[in-house]
């Protein structure tokens, strides 16, 4: 099955950015609004490797047709909202059978 990926929101935590993170010059590469299609349950193309670490076993699942992670957490049991491990800016991603 092809599972949708779309990035849907990304917070700045400044206060924990300016405490304790060394200065970059650009934290994410990803925007809120892109989409990417998972063929088969494989990482598309251009997709973070940090952020498909952590949606990788919801999108394997998805691609299997399995779904209703944790008893009912979603009210489409065949979607998940999934956020990457960035500390400061964390992107969250809806995951959705297509």
């Amino acid at each position: 099955m092809r599972v949708r990926i779309t990035a849907v929101k990304q917070i700045l935590h400044s206060d924990l950015a300016a405490k304790y993170e060394n200065p970059l010059d650009h934290g994410c590469d990803l925007t809120v609004g892109q989409v990417w299609i998972s063929e088969n349950g494989e990482c598309p193309e251009g997709m973070c490797h940090a952020a498909w670490d952590s949606m990788r076993p919801f999108v394997e699942s998805l691609a299997r047709g399995e779904g209703n992670f944790y008893d009912g957490w979603m009210k489409d049991p065949m979607t998940a909202m999934i956020s990457c491990s960035d500390g400061f800016r964390p992107m969250s991603f809806y995951l959705e059978v297509v």
